[in-house]
């Protein structure tokens, strides 16, 4: 049964800013309270796992939220954060290779595997941040990847088990192609992709030359 208490001078909470918004009718709260909402503190990294019991490699349990404006404030307009959320790799891409990106049932489907970045994000950030206050908003899939930016099946990277596979080599059966990036050793990652450059650059420099590099910087 519902019932209503009325405050005869007012009501104080002892909830956190961001509880207590959570609480109130967004249409209660002026925009311009709300946007206070938002941590100062946001942190550059958040981790949103919906499920332990599901496991860590199933669709739709964790997410992954970077917020770098946090880092370098001038990516973003003053006052305003940027951010990017994503699953890690574990998007079926069964459910999007039978579909055509123009049809309604791409944008359908579209609309529904995304719920789990923005209730995501909701829960990192807190009742401070709302979609609805986003001023730009760009959703991506497996298909989006796979057409901007040519990568097989849409992937982040190869997903390699410890003890039963390994990541390949940076020669080919074809002389004088090598391969570097995220697919080859040592992985994925921007460190381990840098990595992989600079160990294909190293194979492509005769050893007189690494002498004479070692012998400038004195070693």
């Amino acid at each position: 049964m519902l019932q209503f208490i009325r405050a005869k001078k007012a009501v104080v909470g002892n909830a956190s800013i961001w509880d207590t918004l959570n609480l109130l009718p967004k249409e209660a709260v002026p925009n311009s309270y709300m946007e206070r909402g938002i941590r100062e503190d946001l942190g550059i990294h958040h981790t949103v796992v919906n499920d332990w019991e599901r496991g860590v490699d199933v669709d739709q349990t964790v997410v992954l939220i970077s917020v770098p404006s946090v880092l370098s404030q001038d990516l973003a307009p003053h006052g305003k954060h940027i951010l990017h959320a994503c699953t890690p790799g574990t998007e079926p891409f069964e459910l999007w290779d039978v579909l055509d990106r123009r049809s309604s049932e791409y944008k359908k489907l579209k609309s529904e595997r995304s719920e789990v970045l923005w209730r995501a994000v909701e829960r990192a950030l807190g009742p401070g941040f709302s979609r609805d206050n986003c001023e730009v908003k760009l959703v991506g899939t497996p298909l989006t990847h796979q057409r901007f930016l040519r990568r097989n099946r849409g992937t982040y990277g190869p997903a390699i088990q410890i003890g039963k596979d390994s990541f390949v080599g940076h020669s080919t059966p074809i002389p004088q192609l090598y391969c570097c990036g995220d697919s080859t050793l040592p992985g994925i990652g921007v460190p381990a992709v840098g990595a992989s450059g600079a160990i294909v650059a190293n194979s492509l420099v005769p050893i007189s030359q690494h002498s004479q590099l070692l012998d400038a910087i004195g070693i």
